[in-house]
């Protein structure tokens, strides 16, 4: 079936059920490879976009529920307010080891700040729970966020 999906500000027609998973049209339909694959069971997070700015795990959100909303993937994330701050800050704490989860936690933490631009503790370990990352740079993810935030970190990052 046809679907006109909103993707990143650009429209695009795919014709494909309406039970595939969205990341696999972002990735094998429409070539935007900057959302990964991890589990396929929404436990990991590194499928994570935004439909209409809420953070989504793309590997078990069907397409057909996705093409009346908004799709921002990490390859736009950039664009808005929140993951401008987000990236800037990661590069600056130095986040990324092997990278492979970075763009769902990226994509979760700025859903995050678009909602909540003054975060807590406890509202980064809620809105980040579901985003593992194998290399255990969490600490350095919190201190990103805080700095995205303009909270003082505490020392947590390196």
């Amino acid at each position: 079936m046809p679907y006109e999906l909103n993707i990143n500000g650009q429209t695009h027609s795919v014709d494909v059920d309406g039970d595939i998973p969205l990341l696999w049209v972002l990735r094998d339909v429409i070539g935007l490879t900057g959302t990964k694959f991890g589990c396929g069971i929404a436990m990991c997070g590194a499928c994570t976009v935004h439909l209409d700015g809420q953070a989504v795990r793309s590997c078990v959100t069907p397409v057909a529920d996705a093409s009346s909303a908004a799709i921002t993937t990490v390859e736009a994330i950039g664009a808005t307010e929140a993951g401008a701050r987000i990236q800037q800050a990661w590069l600056a704490e130095e986040v990324v080891q092997c990278g492979y989860c970075q763009s769902g936690q990226i994509m979760s933490a700025a859903a995050m700040l678009a909602a909540n631009p003054e975060p807590a503790d406890e509202d980064i370990d809620a809105a980040m729970a579901g985003n593992i990352c194998r290399c255990g740079t969490y600490p350095r993810i919190r201190a990103a966020i805080k700095r995205a935030a303009g909270v003082p970190a505490t020392g947590e990052g390196r």
